[in-house]
């Protein structure tokens, strides 16, 4: 597993499901074509490329040219890379037959293939990193009252509104993107404003 400082964005779930076998990084999902209209998804991918940087991933037919310029067009370019697969035709394993363009999407392409288009795209390889030590866990997300608590999904959909997170975020979903946005102090910063806004 080679480890990447930057978050990845990809299409959908089968190229994340390629790139999380092979990179160890935060891998986030456009939904095709429903990113242009989830404000929320955006916002939280411009959050995130902020903090540590986003390699847009997708695939090099036209449907992926037109999501990776749509998200060239909402996130400042500084924050963006871009990383390009080869035009290789031929069809997914899953599928009984090619895609419109008759090319392999990021999903059929091999190990040494992914990490030759990250290298490309000027992606941070690191040792050791992952999660920061002192990372938000899931015994603070309880200990915080946002898990296994009595209100714990009122108080997750209070954050996740205030931060302009995806409301449908499940609470695992929800510690990985507070663990790329915030530290375990900001975010008890953070509930500790809630509570005397109320």
């Amino acid at each position: 597993m080679v480890k990447i400082r930057e978050a990845i964005v990809v299409e959908g779930r089968y190229d994340k499901n390629t790139l999380s076998q092979i990179v160890d990084a935060p891998i986030f999902e456009t939904g095709g074509f429903q990113i242009h209209k989830d404000k929320a998804q955006l916002a939280l991918l411009r959050q995130v490329a902020e903090k540590r940087g986003l390699i847009v991933f997708t695939d090099s037919d036209g449907a992926g040219f037109v999501i990776r310029n749509y998200l060239k067009g909402a996130i400042p370019s500084q924050y963006l890379k871009h990383a390009y697969i080869p035009d290789i035709y031929g069809k997914e394993k899953r599928k009984a037959t090619p895609g419109k363009e008759g090319k392999l999407g990021v999903e059929g392409m091999t190990r040494d293939v992914i990490l030759e288009a990250l290298r490309r795209a000027g992606a941070t390889f690191e040792e050791g990193c992952g999660m920061q030590s002192g990372g938000i866990t899931k015994q603070d997300m309880m200990e915080l009252g946002l898990s296994g608590g009595k209100d714990s999904s009122l108080l997750r959909k209070k954050l996740m509104q205030k931060l302009q997170l995806p409301e449908h975020m499940s609470s695992n979903a929800l510690l990985q993107a507070l663990n790329l946005l915030y530290t375990k102090e900001e975010l008890t910063v953070l509930l500790e404003d809630g509570k005397e806004e109320q």
